[in-house]
């Protein structure tokens, strides 16, 4: 299958696109990077160089993809952070005519705005954005437990079951699908990943590691619509996507670097291990 990524890239690390498009392709599908930032590395060491990509220019990029009859055969659009309404509005717009020439494909948004202990990290207006306009434009998301409290609109949620609440006041805003990652429960040292579908709600127990690296919810987004377009059933993709991502932060921790081993888990990634049980809430 065909995913329109429309990301940042980075030469040096892995976030958007370039934590994207590898496992992506190692699951076996076809991917389209657009560029919304080109940038030497990731924003977390503080300092970077490279150009933000112009609305326009990214616009101009997808209208290319379309003369070539490329958006007809898209069966995913999948995004990440929005650092500006207007590559957004590029991002919904795109969406609306890949719908419009095959109205099965997906629109995967991955709401990046913030994280438990940092809060919102976007500029001001972004997560009133990404809730109103992008969020209901949605059928999968992908949030953290932070950003469902906020699309959700409540303080916090301490248990599954005030997760399975919130995530079920976020889907009557339009996505069908919701991924919720980094969930902290009473139990601090695991945590959840729980997904919620029209099928049912599952959840995954891992281990929390002592690790947060840059790109780990980009990677997340990526290989958990990958399985849902092979498999269509949210347990199989929940399941493969927990084990897979443990086995990335697993071999990142014990390597020691702060980029994330994703070349090294390439075959968990192809492969998921089995580790970890996939639950039926309910």
């Amino acid at each position: 299958m065909q995913i329109l990524s429309i990301q940042s890239h980075v030469a040096f690390g892995y976030v958007g696109n370039s934590a994207a498009v590898f496992p992506i392709q190692r699951l076996g599908h076809e991917v389209w990077p657009v560029l919304t930032v080109n940038f030497s590395n990731h924003t977390g060491y503080g300092e970077w160089r490279g150009p933000v990509v112009a609305a326009d220019q990214v616009a101009e990029v997808i209208e290319g993809i379309s003369e070539r009859d490329g958006l007809s055969t898209v069966s995913a659009v999948l995004s990440g952070y929005q650092g500006d309404p207007a590559v957004g509005a590029i991002i919904l717009d795109s969406v609306r005519r890949v719908k419009a020439l095959n109205p099965r494909a997906l629109y995967c948004c991955d709401p990046v705005m913030g994280d438990v202990g940092r809060g919102m990290f976007v500029r001001e207006g972004i997560p009133e954005f990404m809730r109103d306009e992008v969020v209901p434009a949605a059928d999968v998301i992908t949030p953290n437990h932070f950003e469902l409290n906020f699309l959700a609109g409540l303080e916090s949620t301490d248990t599954l079951q005030e997760v399975l609440a919130a995530v079920d006041i976020v889907r009557e805003s339009g996505p069908s699908n919701v991924l919720v990652t980094s969930v902290i429960t009473k139990d601090p040292t695991h945590l959840d990943l729980v997904a919620v579908s029209d099928e049912g709600a599952w959840s995954v127990t891992t281990p929390l590691l002592p690790i947060s690296p840059n790109g780990g919810g980009d990677v997340t987004a990526a290989v958990y619509l990958s399985h849902l377009l092979s498999t269509g059933s949210t347990p199989a993709a929940l399941g493969r996507t927990a084990n897979t991502l443990f086995a990335i932060l697993d071999r990142t921790l014990k390597s020691g670097r702060r980029e994330l081993e994703l070349v090294a888990s390439q075959d968990d990634i192809a492969d998921p291990p089995t580790t970890f049980e996939v639950t039926q809430l309910r």
